[in-house]
């Protein structure tokens, strides 16, 4: 494989860090968004932001949605991720501005697809969504937020009103700068297929999910 030489010969410098490289107007069932593509050069992933309205700077209504195809493409019972995407979507259009940040490479909380699958896998076996990873020598959790914060800053975001249920996002969020005015909860129904796995997310990874406490009757 050649390498990048640039003039005289010298290898051209490595980019690193989040460029921004399209916008371009989304036309979806929620409203017309603004669809704003980046790359990260450090992962080589390719992500978008999903802007509704003129945002402003403070207090944004923002989400920060993990990938997850299996929800948010095949409608899967076995988590609420697609549920929370069009509650978010619809979220900001009703709030008349918003951005919802989607996070390729957060598949499975991190551990990508197939290895979502074997974890799902194990949990139709009798194991949690923690235990599963586990079993599997994976981290419960390899997200990182590094990206969504360069992507905030990016769009001029310096505070958000965060949807989310996860503390560890908002104080990924303000490690990487980005402040959090207010966390909303995304509460999403649980049926007889997620409320195992809510209830782990509640227990075991410290996700504020009070609504849970009026379906006891679920198994």
């Amino acid at each position: 494989m050649t390498e990048n030489l640039g003039v005289l010969g010298k290898k051209s410098p490595r980019r690193s860090g989040v460029e921004r490289v399209v916008n371009a107007p989304l036309p979806t069932v929620y409203g017309k968004f603004q669809a704003v593509g980046y790359m990260d050069h450090d992962r080589g992933d390719e992500q978008v932001a999903l802007v509704y309205g003129d945002i402003g700077t403070e207090g944004v209504l923002t989400r920060l949605h993990s990938e997850c195809l299996t929800g948010d493409a095949f409608g899967s019972q076995h988590c609420e991720c697609g549920d929370q995407l069009d509650t978010a979507l619809r979220a900001v259009v009703a709030e008349g501005s918003g951005v919802v940040v989607y996070l390729r490479g957060h598949e499975g909380r991190g551990i990508g697809l197939l290895a979502k699958l074997r974890a799902m896998a194990l949990q139709a076996e009798g194991l949690d969504t923690v235990e599963a990873n586990l079993a599997l020598g994976l981290p419960v959790d390899a997200r990182d937020y590094r990206v969504a914060a360069e992507m905030l800053r990016d769009l001029g975001v310096r505070s958000v009103r965060l949807m989310s249920n996860n503390p560890r996002k908002r104080e990924a969020l303000q490690q990487y700068g980005v402040q959090v005015a207010e966390q909303v909860p995304l509460l999403i129904p649980p049926c007889e297929n997620n409320i195992t796995y809510l209830r782990t997310k509640r227990e075991r990874l410290d996700h504020h999910l009070p609504h849970l406490d009026a379906v006891a009757h679920l198994s």
